[in-house]
């Protein structure tokens, strides 16, 4: 689908169906973990707190062998039962093989999103939304762009519980996923050096397939699990990157995280391999983890609560 038709159909689906805002991700009786790298198709009241990253890498840096260390906080609160805001900071540090290590923080990131479609039968979510990288927030040492960078998106959620009985253990897959696009405010920079780096348009696919166990011990078969297996939800996420314009077309970068999620009544914990798709990519595979905590659950009368609207 062209992505310039991509807010349009979002607007048709949303008069047919209405959204009806629940506690984090649910549609029906489906479960949608927040997962790590790719975002949700919900709007929520939760807070990662950390996500911890490394990786090897040296495409940041030049061809010198680094160590990419990231340390984030995420934070997001709806202010109606259907729209939500995000805040999000990073922390990294790059240790070089033979030189100085560097650290400091990354561009503040920023986030809107509209919950426009809930179906319940369906297990399926849909919602638009709006990021941007602040420029000029972060830290030079790191090398924070001075220019912001807006991406608008379109997420989705997709159970598979109304798959016929005939095929009941695949009634736990689900799928969620994201496109979007960044527009850099600056087309081109000038580094200390003299040298024009050009800032393209970038397309942004990320989707999820996982495996929930939850799911299938409530709902389709209850196959004898116990803690901590029975509350798991293996997955795998695939994030890539294609720029699209100013000399950079078609060089998309990207990863493929594999991975289990453990999700509680009040938290949720997290971690996933992180494997490079090319050598543009990373030089090696890394490591990534989360402890997400449900800001819903945990205070459903206060900070746990829409603004305005009501609701849980």
């Amino acid at each position: 689908m062209r992505p310039n038709l991509i807010p349009a159909v979002a607007a048709a689906a949303a008069l047919i169906v209405p959204a009806c805002a629940s506690a984090h991700g649910f549609a029906g009786k489906r479960f949608f973990p927040a997962t790590l790298t790719t975002d949700d198709p919900f709007v929520a009241d939760e807070l990662s707190l950390p996500t911890v990253s490394t990786v090897p890498d040296s495409t940041s840096g030049g061809a010198e062998p680094t160590q990419e260390t990231d340390v984030g906080v995420d934070i997001a609160k709806r202010i109606t039962p259907n729209f939500g805001i995000e805040v999000g900071e990073t922390w990294l540090h790059f240790d070089p093989k033979e030189s100085r290590s560097s650290s400091g923080f990354d561009n503040l990131d920023l986030g809107a999103k509209y919950l426009l479609v809930v179906s319940d039968p369906s297990e399926f979510l849909l919602s638009a939304g709006l990021n941007a990288s602040v420029g000029g927030t972060g830290s030079k040492l790191i090398g924070a762009d001075d220019f912001s960078t807006v991406t608008p998106g379109i997420f989705a959620g997709k159970g598979f519980g109304d798959l016929p009985d005939s095929v009941a253990f695949l009634k736990p897959f689900a799928m969620t996923g994201v496109v979007g696009v960044d527009f850099p405010t600056e087309s081109q920079t000038t580094t200390e050096d003299g040298d024009i780096e050009r800032h393209p348009h970038v397309l942004n696919v990320g989707f999820v397939l996982e495996y929930s166990l939850i799911y299938l011990q409530s709902n389709v078969r209850d196959i004898g699990l116990r803690a901590p297996f029975n509350r798991m939800i293996p997955l795998v996420e695939v994030n890539l990157q294609t720029p699209l314009d100013r000399g950079s077309e078609g060089k998309t970068t990207g990863t493929i995280n594999p991975g289990v999620i453990w999700s509680g009544r009040y938290m949720q914990i997290g971690v996933e391999a992180i494997i490079p798709v090319n050598a543009r990519s990373g030089d090696g595979p890394g490591v990534i983890g989360q402890l997400h905590f449900y800001l819903d659950d945990l205070f459903p009368n206060s900070i746990g609560k829409p603004l305005f609207g009501g609701g849980r």
